[in-house]
C-alpha cells in the first residue's frame, strides 16, 4: 500500500517567493513586482491573473502538478523565468517547472547529522569536472573513498543555474535552480542523499553578492539591484535601499531552501565582503544566521555558515548577541598565502604582503590570522584585527590549494606542476599538522596534474571577448606569471580541466593519498592535533626552518606533546626530540628516505614529545 506523502510545513515569510505546491493538484504562485501594474501566469496554454497584494506582491492558486511548465507575463509584455524558479529544465531563459519539494525529501535522510565544523575535513569539488561525465549521479560512486580519505565534509562549488552548459557557477542567474546540465534538482537531492548514506556531509558554495552578465531576469521584476552602485562584478545587490525587505527575504529564503529541502548541511557564503549592507542596523548576514539558527532547532540538525572575506575581521565568527554576526567559519587564506609563497618562492601581486613567509606562519598558526591588524603593503591600509584568544582556530577554514588559489591563475596550474614533490608534500604536512580546519581541493589526494582553469559557456560573441580580456586584465599584478592565458570561452579549457583518475592508481598517486591520510589520521587519534585552542599552539622560526608545538587539551593531559619541524632551508637540522611518528621524506610518501635523526631539507618531521608531569597545586 502506497504511503501518503509528508504534510507540508506552513509557510513562512522567507518562503513567499516562487512556485509553492499546496496539495497534490494545485499550486499556488507568488510573485515581487511591485512595479507592474498587471501580473499574469502562462500555464497550461492560457494566461491566468494574479491578485494582487500589499507591497508589491501578487499570487494566484491554479491547478499544476509537479513538472508543469509556467512564465509570467508583466503588463502584457514578454514571457519571463520565475525569479525564484526551482527548476529550470529548458535553461535560465525558457520556462520555469513547477517543484514539489516533497520529491525531494523522500530522498533525503533525515537521520544523518553533520558532525560540527571545528572537527571537519573538507573536500571542495566542481560537479561538472570531478568526473568525465560531469554530473551528481558520475559523482556519486566517488563518495565512499573521501570517507575512506579521511573526509568529513565535501564542499560543491556552486550548482544554481547559469547561462551556458559548463562553467564555474559564480556567474548564476537563478539562485534558486539547480544547473540542469548536472542533472537538476531530484539528481542534486539524490546526491546530498548518496553523501549522507557514505557518512559525508555537504556544504554548498553559494553566490548572493552578484549575478552573472548572462540570463539575469531578476532586475526585470523589481528593485533587486542598487540604482548607482557598482562593483567588480556589475551593479550591487539591493539590500539596504528602498524595498531592500523582499530582496533580503529573497536570499535568506534561498539559503533556507537549500538547508531544508536540498538536505545540505551548511553554505559556504562567496564573498560576503562584497555584501552592501552598509544601511542596515542587522546585517544581512546576521539575520541569516538567526534564520539558519532557528532552522536548526526546528530540525534537530547541526547547520552550518562559512564565511568568504578577505577583511579577516573577527566579528564574522562573534556572537550576535555581542555585536558580531555570528558565523560558524570563515576561510583564512593568510595560511594558503604564507605555505604557498614559503614553497613556491612567488612574491609578486597580493602575495608581496607575504615575501617573508615564516615568521607570518609563526604567526598565523597560533593567532589564526597573519594579518590581524597589520598593515599590508598590497591594499596600502592596516588589514584584520586579533582573533579573541576564545575562538577555536578550527573556526578558519584554509588550504594549499582551492578552485581561487588554482584556477585563478593564468594558466590555472596546480602546486604539483610548480614546485617538486618534496616541497609539495612540506605543504600538505603544514596544513594537516595546524590547528585551522584542512580542506582539499578535487584531485589533491593523489597529485593530480591537470589544471583547473577559468571556464565559460555563455552565449554572444560580445561577451565572450569580454571575458576573455577580463582574464587577462586580472594578471597584470603578477608580473612572473608568464605564458598565455587559455581561452576561457573554448572548449578544450573546460575539457583539459576535468580530473585525470588514472594518475591515482600510479605509485606516486597513491604516495600522495597514503600521506594524506596518514596525516588526517594523526589529526584524529591524536589530542593535540584534534583542538583548536590557541593557548595550546606555539610556533618559532630559525632561519628557513620552523617548529610548531601542538600541547594536549586539559581533558588528555597525559596525551603526548606534537613538535612538528617544517626544514624548507638546503641543510638537514638535527629532529626534535621523542619519538618520531612520520616524515615526509619517508619513501612510503615518495620520499627518499632519511635518518630520524635530522629532519632533511624540505621535509616535515613530527615527533612527540611525553606528557609533562602533573604540577603539584
Amino acid at each position: 500500500m502506497p504511503t501518503s506523502p509528508p504534510p507540508r510545513p506552513a509557510p513562512t515569510p522567507t518562503a513567499r517567493h516562487g512556485a509553492h505546491p499546496v496539495d497534490d493538484a494545485n499550486t499556488r504562485f507568488t510573485l515581487w513586482a511591485p512595479d507592474a501594474g498587471t501580473v499574469q501566469v502562462a500555464l497550461h496554454g492560457r494566461r491566468h491573473d494574479l491578485a494582487p497584494g500589499d507591497s508589491g506582491w501578487w499570487s494566484v492558486v491554479l491547478p499544476a502538478r509537479h513538472g508543469d511548465r509556467y512564465a509570467y507575463h508583466l503588463d502584457d509584455g514578454e514571457a519571463l523565468p520565475d525569479p525564484a524558479a526551482r527548476w529550470l529544465p529548458d535553461g535560465v531563459h525558457e520556462p520555469a517547472a513547477v517543484l514539489d519539494p516533497r520529491r525531494l525529501a523522500t530522498a533525503a535522510r533525515p537521520a544523518f547529522q553533520a558532525p560540527p565544523i571545528t572537527g571537519a575535513v573538507i573536500y571542495e569539488l566542481h560537479i561538472g569536472t570531478f568526473t568525465d561525465e560531469g554530473t551528481f549521479a558520475a559523482a556519486i560512486p566517488h563518495l565512499p573513498a573521501l570517507v575512506d580519505l579521511g573526509v568529513t565534509h565535501v564542499e560543491v562549488m556552486p550548482v544554481n543555474a547559469f547561462d551556458g552548459r559548463w562553467g564555474w557557477g559564480y556567474d548564476g542567474v537563478a539562485w534558486w535552480a539547480v544547473h540542469q546540465p548536472y542533472g537538476g534538482p531530484e539528481a542534486f537531492a539524490a546526491f546530498v542523499a548518496a553523501a549522507h548514506e557514505a557518512g559525508l556531509a555537504v556544504i554548498l558554495d553559494v553566490v548572493h553578492n552578484h549575478l552573472g552578465p548572462s540570463g539575469s531576469y531578476l532586475p526585470r521584476f523589481g528593485p533587486y539591484l542598487q540604482r548607482d552602485a557598482e562593483s567588480t562584478w556589475g551593479r550591487v545587490i539591493n539590500l539596504d535601499g528602498p524595498d531592500a525587505g523582499p530582496v533580503r527575504e529573497f536570499i535568506i529564503g534561498n539559503a533556507l531552501a537549500w538547508l531544508r529541502d536540498h538536505g545540505v548541511d551548511g553554505l559556504r557564503l562567496d564573498a560576503v565582503h562584497a555584501l552592501d549592507d552598509r544601511g542596515s542596523a542587522t546585517h544581512l548576514l546576521a539575520e541569516l544566521s538567526a534564520a539558519v539558527e532557528h532552522l536548526a532547532e526546528q530540525t534537530g540538525r547541526h547547520l552550518t555558515l562559512i564565511a568568504e572575506t578577505d577583511r579577516n575581521d573577527p566579528a564574522t565568527l562573534r556572537p550576535r548577541a555581542l555585536g558580531g554576526l555570528g558565523l560558524d567559519a570563515q576561510w583564512a587564506d593568510d595560511l594558503h598565502h604564507c605555505i604557498h609563497v614559503a614553497v613556491t618562492g612567488e612574491d609578486d601581486g597580493y602575495y608581496v604582503d607575504y615575501a617573508d613567509p615564516l615568521p607570518l606562519l609563526a604567526h598565523a598558526l597560533p593567532h589564526g590570522l597573519a594579518y590581524d591588524g597589520r598593515r599590508s603593503a598590497f591594499r596600502r591600509r592596516v588589514v584584520g584585527a586579533p582573533v579573541p584568544p576564545d575562538v577555536s582556530l578550527r573556526r578558519f577554514v584554509a588550504c594549499v590549494q582551492n578552485h581561487d588559489q588554482v584556477g585563478n591563475r593564468p594558466a590555472g596550474d596546480r602546486l604539483t606542476t610548480l614546485v617538486d614533490a618534496d616541497r609539495v608534500r612540506c605543504a600538505i604536512a603544514l596544513l594537516c599538522l595546524a590547528p585551522h580546519t584542512p580542506m582539499l581541493f578535487q584531485g589533491e589526494e593523489y597529485g593530480e596534474t591537470r589544471p583547473f582553469a577559468f571556464f565559460s559557456d555563455m552565449p554572444g560573441e560580445e561577451l565572450r571577448q569580454a571575458i576573455r580580456d577580463g582574464r587577462k586584465r586580472e594578471f597584470e599584478y603578477f608580473a612572473s606569471w608568464k605564458g598565455e592565458v587559455p581561452d576561457p570561452v573554448d572548449p578544450a579549457t573546460f575539457e583539459g580541466s576535468r580530473l585525470d583518475r588514472r594518475a591515482a592508481d600510479t605509485p606516486a598517486g597513491q604516495q600522495r593519498r597514503a600521506l594524506w591520510t596518514d596525516l588526517l589520521a594523526l589529526r584524529r587519534d591524536l589530542p593535540a592535533l584534534a583542538t583548536g585552542e590557541a593557548a595550546l599552539v606555539s610556533a618559532s622560526v630559525e632561519g628557513r626552518v620552523l617548529t610548531l608545538h601542538r600541547r594536549p587539551p586539559a581533558w588528555a593531559a597525559d596525551a603526548a606533546t606534537v613538535v612538528a619541524v617544517a626544514n624548507l632551508g638546503d641543510d638537514p637540522v638535527p629532529a626534535p626530540p621523542g619519538t618520531p611518528v612520520l616524515t615526509t621524506q619517508d619513501p612510503r610518501y615518495g620520499g627518499p628516505g632519511t635518518d630520524d635523526a635530522v629532519t632533511a631539507p624540505r621535509s616535515v618531521a613530527v615527533h612527540l614529545l611525553p606528557a609533562e608531569p602533573a604540577r603539584s597545586a
